[in-house]
């Protein structure tokens, strides 16, 4: 570990298959948390912070105070644990500064008044190639869109959180068709990151087990990426992925936690405000299937 370097520590929640750091610099004592994961059961709507606590007991262990909780982007797959942090450590949240387009995007979809469609519930919206400090280390923000139009990656010294652009090289890449996502951006942004020197640490915000290969992993290297990325090996041309791409996502199913992840996250983790009867609720949309627009009438 070279000075500029920072000390990580990984959180891996399974049921959202999701990786969450906690990076420090290890002489200033500061940190920040990087796509944190509150605890939130779909079936019941349910809420717990077992797996911010986890982040929070290890920075209190380590002596840390955390300054920042980072984004990588508005995520569809897990609710954001950023304002439990934020109100136990006083840390401010950051993301893209494209949030913007994403809220727009989103707004219709949920038809909700009250949000902000400006940015504003965040504490700080960055921009490509700005950057700002962790202690003594340097935090420089890179616009990797494709995933979603918000995504950024953060470098921090020989390290670099990809968010949702690239996975482990043997599971590949992610997709590309939420609202606002864009294969052709994804592609454009995989080649700045594997533009890095190829030393560069590679820490990812997700990982489902490759066929064939028994443990999770999320740490990986450019060069490996390089080398041995299953969507991207062999010099494969823009077209060629786009078209790879396309088709592939055209079989994915919808994360389960989408519709939820979405409202809450693109508010900065917040819950919509409460109903008169106290309870905060989220919205559902229903959509008829051709030949079933009886079904909802």
């Amino acid at each position: 570990m070279t000075a500029s370097s920072p000390v990580i520590r990984a959180f891996f929640n399974e049921p959202t298959n999701t990786v969450s750091y906690l990076v420090a610099d290890p002489a200033a004592r500061a940190a920040a948390v990087i796509d944190p994961v509150l605890d939130y059961d779909h079936s019941d709507g349910s809420v717990d912070v077992a797996s911010v606590e986890a982040i929070l007991e290890a920075a209190r262990s380590d002596g840390l105070t955390i300054a920042w909780v980072l984004e990588t982007h508005a995520h569809a797959d897990h609710l954001s644990g950023a304002p439990y942090i934020k109100a136990k450590t006083g840390a401010k949240v950051g993301i893209g500064e494209h949030i913007k387009d994403v809220q727009r995007i989103f707004w219709p979809m949920f038809n909700v008044e009250d949000l902000r469609t400006d940015g504003s519930d965040f504490d700080r919206l960055f921009a490509d190639g700005e950057t700002f400090p962790i202690g003594e280390l340097t935090v420089e923000v890179l616009h990797t869109p494709g995933h979603t139009p918000a995504d950024i990656a953060y470098k921090i010294g020989d390290a670099v959180f990809v968010g949702d652009t690239l996975f482990m090289p043997d599971y590949g890449t992610a997709r590309a068709d939420f609202p606002g996502g864009d294969a052709h951006q994804l592609y454009r942004s995989i080649q700045k990151l594997l533009a890095l020197p190829p030393q560069t640490r590679l820490f990812m915000c997700h990982d489902y087990k490759a066929p064939g290969r028994d443990n999770y992993a999320w740490e990986t290297t450019v060069r490996d990426e390089r080398d041995g990325n299953v969507h991207l090996r062999g010099g494969v041309t823009e077209a060629e992925f786009v078209a790879m791409r396309t088709a592939r996502d055209a079989t994915l199913k919808a994360p389960t936690l989408l519709l939820p992840s979405i409202q809450v996250n693109i508010r900065a983790g917040h819950f919509p405000k409460a109903q008169q009867n106290g309870v905060r609720y989220l919205l559902l949309p229903v959509h008829a299937k051709p030949g079933a627009e009886a079904g909802i009438s």
